[in-house]
């Protein structure tokens, strides 16, 4: 999953850049409003977080172009200023969340996967498909009774792919939600990298769970 962090205080974005990189997510960051919309005109994001004090454009009025513009990217706003109305005027812009300084970097990361569970078929943090199981809070996965043990990139991929069971996805669109624009890496990454799970999801005996689509990309499904 890909998110933008929009925040200029440099050591709270590093934080947050730091923290959410930690929990599997692939994040890009950036200082201010102008630079954001910039960021998001470039590139399909998963969530934003947008800090709502930003130079040259601020988050209210970047989330409301983005809104304006059809962008229904989940978005959560954080900010010093705790009154109803700051708040009422946060959500009336079109925020999916709203986080008060200062916060729980725990906080923060549940608020995260809590609005990209709503552009996803799941609704949940457990994420199944047959007898594959993918627990997201702690990192682990299981097929039937057998533990898979993952990569950060691998579990990445499985996520997004669990997160769109059923559904034909590109390799430009996996690569486009798993890395970000620091990523310099082969043409076949993604080949490689569902080569990486067949090999540990699909074992022998195992019913088949990710399918190639010829001339398309990858599904995953019974």
């Amino acid at each position: 999953m890909r998110i933008l962090v929009v925040e200029d205080e440099k050591d709270l974005n590093a934080v947050v850049t730091k923290r959410l990189t930690a929990e599997g997510f692939s994040v890009d960051s950036c200082f201010d409003g102008e630079e954001a919309l910039d960021y998001v005109m470039m590139a399909e994001y998963d969530a934003i977080v947008l800090d709502i004090m930003l130079p040259k454009l601020d988050g209210l009025e970047v989330l409301r172009r983005l809104r304006r513009a059809g962008n229904p990217t989940p978005t959560m706003l954080l900010t010093a200023m705790d009154s109803v109305s700051d708040r009422v005027a946060g959500l009336n812009s079109g925020a999916d969340d709203y986080l008060i300084k200062p916060f729980s970097l725990d906080e923060l990361v549940a608020r995260v996967r809590t609005i990209t569970r709503r552009q996803s078929n799941e609704k949940t943090n457990v994420l199944k498909i047959d007898d594959l199981t993918m627990d997201c809070n702690s990192h682990s996965v299981k097929r039937g009774d057998r533990v898979i043990r993952l990569s950060s990139k691998e579990f990445a991929i499985l996520e997004y792919m669990l997160r769109n069971k059923n559904t034909a996805l590109t390799r430009e669109r996996i690569e486009s939600h798993i890395w970000n624009y620091d990523y310099e890496g082969g043409s076949n990454v993604i080949d490689v990298y569902i080569s990486y799970l067949r090999k540990k999801i699909d074992g022998e005996g195992e019913k088949k769970l990710i399918h190639t689509i010829r001339g398309v990309g990858y599904i995953l499904k019974e």
